[in-house]
Formats: C-alpha cells, sequence, structure tokens
C-alpha cells in the first residue's frame, strides 16, 4: 500500500512540474523583474538607469496618486456591488426558476459578449453614449430633455461600462452555486413558518456565499486594474491606476514608477486573494 502511495506522490510530483515551471517562468520571474526595475530610476531619454531607491515608492504615496487609488478602489467596489445586484437574480432565476430545457440558452445568452472583442464593444458604448449617439437621440426626439445629456467622459460611463464587461464573470460563479442548492431546504424553511425572505437570508444566502466570494474576485481584481474602459469612456477626466499605468510605460515612458505603482497593485491584489481563500475555507468550514 505504501508502495502505491510513492508512486502515486511521484506521479503527482511529475504533473506538477511543467506547472510550476510554467508559474515559474511567466509570473515569478517577471514580478521578479518588475520589482527591481521599480527601484531603478528613468532615465533623460525614456530608458532606466540602475540607480537604485525607495523615490519611486515614495512618489507613489504622493496625495495624488492617493486620490487616484481612492477613486480605483470605490469604482471597482461600486462595479463589484452592481454586479452581485444584477447577478444574483439572473443566477437564481437559470439555476432554479428556469425550465431544465432551457438553462444551457441562457447561459448562452450570458457568455454572448464574450464573442467580441472586449475593445470593440467598448467603442460600442461610445457610439450609445456619445452627444449625438443614440441614447441622447432618442432621449431628444421621444421629448424626455430639451439638449443632449453629457453621458460620456465621466466617471458613471466608465462605472457602465465596467459592469457590463465584469457581469458575466459574477453570473457564472453564483450559477454554479445555486444549481447545486437544494431546494428542500427551502421547503423545509417555509414548513417551519418561515417567510421567503426570511428563507433567502438564513439558507440561500449562507449556502451560495462560496459562489460570491469567487464572483466578487472575478469582478474586484480585474476592475482594480482595468485600463481599456476608464481610458475610452472617462477620458481625462476619470484616471483610475490601470490607464495611469499604461500612460507611464507606453507615454510617459517612466518604466520604474509604472512598475512600482503595478508591484503595489500586485500586492494589493495577492493579499485580496489570500483573504478570500481563508474567508472560503472558512465558510466551507462551517457548512
Amino acid at each position: 500500500m505504501r508502495a502505491d502511495e510513492a508512486r502515486s506522490s511521484r506521479w503527482l510530483a511529475t504533473l506538477m512540474d511543467p506547472a510550476l515551471g510554467w508559474l515559474f517562468a511567466f509570473f515569478l520571474l517577471p514580478l521578479a523583474v518588475m520589482l527591481v526595475i521599480s527601484f531603478a530610476r528613468r532615465g533623460t531619454y525614456g530608458g532606466v538607469e540602475w540607480i537604485y531607491s525607495l523615490n519611486n515608492y515614495v512618489r507613489a504615496m504622493s496625495p495624488d496618486y492617493l486620490t487616484i487609488y481612492a477613486r480605483t478602489l470605490a469604482m471597482a467596489g461600486a462595479t463589484t456591488v452592481l454586479c452581485l445586484l444584477m447577478a444574483y437574480p439572473a443566477a437564481y432565476y437559470i439555476a432554479v426558476k428556469a425550465d431544465p430545457k432551457w438553462r444551457n440558452f441562457y447561459l448562452l445568452l450570458a457568455v454572448v459578449p464574450f464573442w467580441t472583442s472586449f475593445l470593440i464593444r467598448t467603442y460600442a458604448w461610445i457610439l450609445l453614449l456619445r452627444t449625438e449617439g443614440l441614447v441622447n437621440t432618442l432621449l431628444v426626439g421621444m421629448g424626455l430633455v430639451s439638449e443632449p445629456l453629457k453621458l460620456l467622459y465621466c466617471d458613471s460611463a466608465v462605472l457602465m461600462g465596467l459592469v457590463y464587461g465584469e457581469l458575466p464573470f459574477m453570473i457564472l460563479p453564483l450559477y454554479t452555486t445555486l444549481a447545486k442548492l437544494d431546494t428542500g431546504l427551502l421547503e423545509a424553511a417555509e414548513d417551519l413558518g418561515a417567510s421567503p425572505a426570511q428563507a433567502f437570508w438564513t439558507v440561500t444566502l449562507p449556502l451560495t456565499l462560496p459562489g460570491i466570494i469567487v464572483g466578487t474576485v472575478f469582478v474586484f481584481i480585474p476592475s482594480l486594474g482595468a485600463f481599456v474602459t476608464p481610458d475610452l469612456l472617462g477620458g481625462s477626466k476619470s484616471i483610475m491606476i490601470g490607464n495611469r499605468v499604461q500612460d507611464l510605460f507606453a507615454s510617459v515612458r517612466d518604466q520604474p514608477f509604472g512598475a512600482a505603482i503595478s508591484f503595489l497593485l500586485t500586492l494589493i491584489v495577492l493579499a485580496m486573494l489570500f483573504v478570500s481563500m481563508r474567508v472560503k475555507k472558512a465558510t466551507e468550514a462551517m457548512e
């Protein structure tokens, strides 16, 4: 028996070697390179001078950048909350209420946006929200407003684009959890006198908490690093940390400072992943 276990362990280790090599080559090594560059200094013509200091991290903590961090966290948090509020009823209907023969079709509708490039879909929002776009044309034509509204190049446009882009990443984990829900528990709660709202808060919500945690991670983390949506829908009035890092690398050519901000963002993401895994394990232990 022990010999079989030893062979199984060796086989598992052999299978893990390529995965560990891939992780080292494409995650840990680039992260180490970025860390080293973050302590360097920008050259006169945009290169990297290997003069090490903490100046980039001190600069990253300046009031201007703290404002950008706060805006980014607020936008990512609002995106996550709105996605949860919109995705939960949709996932609940698909997993519990919908006719089983239609569930795959509804799930297909949820992932249809992935069939088109995210960049093209973001440009479509520009056509909808600009001054002479479809939304303003309809509002003015119906007499609801006297002049076109400013719907583009603001925080609300960025939030709308982020929610639209990240919503499927919240629906799918919630559906997976809700599909495993034992509806007999809800019937038992009703038999014991619980109202539908009480049954939801005491039975459904706790049992679907792992799906909520996974969906929150899937939405919040990409929203933190988003740069296409803030750049195209927010313009210069809605700068988030993602498009600021893109500017530092592509336009300003300040690679060390961009690397410092990127590394700080990576630490935030890793900390959130660690906390989410601990919370998920705690919730699974209580079940």
